[in-house]
């Protein structure tokens, strides 16, 4: 699953990159979506890997942190890379005269700006939040397989009642707020595209949604299920499963979900093996 995350997103990074015709909105926040599942997936893989070869789960103190908070970062991320996303297939399907004013490169640089940061901010919160508490119980192991933010409360000999209402609202900021933009976005979506008369506009821009749906419903819906729960050992195992979703399945499917489909990237890649063959 790895090597294929790995090759499918720096595959859909390079074909943008050197495809001048993807130079477009759509494909810049596709492209930094790509290199965000690069890196989300990147953060604990190889270390998860390296622990199945070697047998030995250990993992130290900063190296627990450090892995906390780029997971934290990158998952923020792409919660908000996705709602630019949704914004952009509402602005070109409901406003497409205005679609080249609206969505700007200085528009399009600031919503990344924006994600980048809201991530950065949320990231160090949760990070500090864990860095206050003094010690760990229970022979110190992990009941996960990553350094997330739930098990490692739940290994906390002192009081996590003010983390919990720090992840709580962090949480419910990141999950509920992209999630509701997302929502509303699509409802515009929706109406507008109810109101086309030809069955082939009602079709092809049913299509140009399907993927980023399909991507948002796996990454919230899983995202939600493991958070927005208390951080006891029965909700935790249950946790651990929904967190396959969004932190293996989602960055490995989303290069497969946005290309296999997409008329763009299939041409991008003839070109770019017909280039190199030349």
């Amino acid at each position: 699953m790895y090597v294929f995350t790995v090759l499918g997103n720096l595959c859909l990074v390079t074909l943008i990159g050197l495809n001048s015709h993807l130079h477009t909105p759509m494909y810049f926040f596709l492209f930094n979506l790509s290199f965000i599942d690069l890196c989300y997936s990147s953060v604990f893989t190889p270390k998860m890997l390296a622990h199945f070869t070697s047998k030995k789960n250990i993992i130290s103190y900063r190296g627990c942190m450090t892995q906390l908070y780029f997971f934290c970062f990158f998952g923020i991320s792409e919660a908000y890379v996705l709602t630019s996303m949704a914004y952009d297939c509402y602005v070109a399907i409901c406003n497409p005269l205005l679609y080249h004013v609206v969505m700007s490169p200085k528009v399009c640089s600031s919503l990344m700006l924006c994600s980048y940061l809201m991530a950065f901010m949320d990231a160090m919160a949760h990070t500090g939040c864990m860095l206050r508490l003094l010690s760990f119980c229970d022979a110190n192991t992990i009941n996960h397989y990553l350094c997330d933010i739930l098990p490692l409360l739940q290994l906390s000999c002192t009081s996590t009642y003010v983390n919990e209402l720090v992840v709580f609202f962090l949480v419910c900021i990141s999950v509920i707020v992209p999630t509701a933009t997302i929502f509303v976005s699509y409802g515009f979506i929706v109406s507008s595209i109810l109101r086309i008369s030809s069955t082939e506009g009602r079709s092809k821009a049913f299509s140009t949604c399907s993927s980023h749906i399909v991507a948002v419903s796996l990454f919230f819906g899983s995202g939600a299920f493991m958070y927005l729960q208390s951080s006891s050992a029965g909700s935790m195992d249950e946790g651990k499963i929904s967190s396959v979703f969004y932190t293996n399945v989602v960055p490995m499917m989303n290069p497969f979900i946005y290309s296999l489909r997409n008329r763009d990237i299939k041409l991008a890649v003839r070109k770019t093996l017909i280039s190199s063959m030349n």
